[in-house]
């Protein structure tokens, strides 16, 4: 494949952040008329086998053409949603969208651990602000479901949190098909205190409040982090369909270093920041059996962190989850990662 043969090698000799913004600015070409479908082809991918009738399926009340999605962080500011559908993705995920533009946290922010077949990254809701990204949005495939993911701003304090989810939920609730509240980012000052119950509670209760209002409510859906007990799990799950909210997506990044092959003095040097990849494959599947068995049928269950491979998207399904969706996969793997899934279910 072109991708591991020579793309890969390429972009690899760059900073982390600076590949994926090479290679992301390159993806409007998968979209070009006959340029598109050769690069495509040589790229592994098959965008009519993504769409095979098979693969359909109602989720939150939605139809997804298959069940594979791009998670949230990837794609933060809506820039080249035409490119994913392309690709074969089934859904998008943007975001995750503040009301305010903000740059993130200083750089360097973005590091990759070969070994261990993982990313580790303090961006921090860096992004053009939810407004810009509605816009953006104005103009999309059809037939592809675009989900919002929202957080607050880094300067807000968690005491006014539910005032930024507002206004980016009112930004960003017409141009979306469903939207996801984000308190399990590790990147930004005191967000996972959100998590607790009391703010918690409070919070989804007042977005699920403003969603009732609207003429045309959106499915909404809550992201969780790895890195809390099965207890908080249960409890913020509880919360979640207490509050009327139709999905729950398992999980955000990891804090946990635990069972790297990449030296420990190695990845301390790195710094702070959220672990995605392949060492989370295994809690990720957990939480995924573990929620399943606690939600009703009705609340759907989209499984994210360390898919990796055909088999590990397999075995987020078989354990419960409704869709899946990739991320550090899509960068060690290629393209070709969503056509090689859709073909393999």
């Amino acid at each position: 494949m072109l991708y591991s043969a020579l793309i890969k090698p390429l972009l690899f000799q760059l900073d982390a952040e600076t590949a994926h913004y090479t290679a992301f600015e390159a993806l409007p070409l998968l979209t070009k008329p006959f340029v598109g479908a050769a690069a495509r082809a040589s790229l592994g991918v098959d965008r009519a086998a993504c769409h095979a009738p098979r693969l359909a399926r109602t989720v939150m009340g939605l139809p997804f053409a298959n069940p594979v999605g791009l998670a949230a962080g990837f794609d933060k500011d809506a820039r080249h949603v035409e490119a994913w559908d392309a690709v074969g993705f089934g859904h998008v995920e943007v975001g995750t969208l503040t009301p305010m533009p903000q740059p993130g946290n200083p750089k360097p922010r973005m590091f990759r651990l070969p070994p261990d077949r993982a990313l580790l990254n303090r961006l921090g809701f860096n992004n053009g602000g939810a407004e810009v990204a509605a816009l953006r949005l104005q103009k999309r495939p059809e037939g592809l479901i675009v989900g919002g993911n929202i957080g607050k701003n880094k300067d807000t304090p968690n005491e006014r949190a539910e005032d930024d989810y507002l206004k980016a939920f009112d930004a960003l609730a017409d141009a979306v098909d469903y939207l996801t509240v984000n308190v399990s980012s590790p990147n930004t000052p005191g967000l996972r205190a959100l998590q607790d119950r009391e703010p918690l509670q409070r919070l989804l209760h007042t977005l699920q409040e403003r969603n009732q209002r609207r003429r045309e409510p959106r499915p909404l859906a809550l992201k969780l982090a790895p890195d809390l007990t099965d207890e908080q799990l249960r409890e913020a799950a509880g919360l979640a369909v207490a509050a009327g909210f139709a999905g729950l997506i398992a999980t955000n990044t990891t804090i946990s270093r635990a069972g790297l092959v990449t030296p420990a003095a190695a990845v301390d040097a790195l710094g702070a920041g959220g672990l995605s990849g392949a060492p989370l494959t295994a809690r990720a599947l957990e939480i995924t059996r573990l929620l399943r068995a606690e939600l009703p049928a009705t609340v759907a269950l989209i499984g994210v962190g360390g898919i990796m491979s055909t088999d590990d998207a397999r075995a987020r399904l078989a354990a419960g989850a409704d869709l899946i969706q990739l991320y550090t996969g899509f960068v060690y793997e290629g393209p070709a990662l969503v056509t090689q899934i859709c073909r393999a279910l």
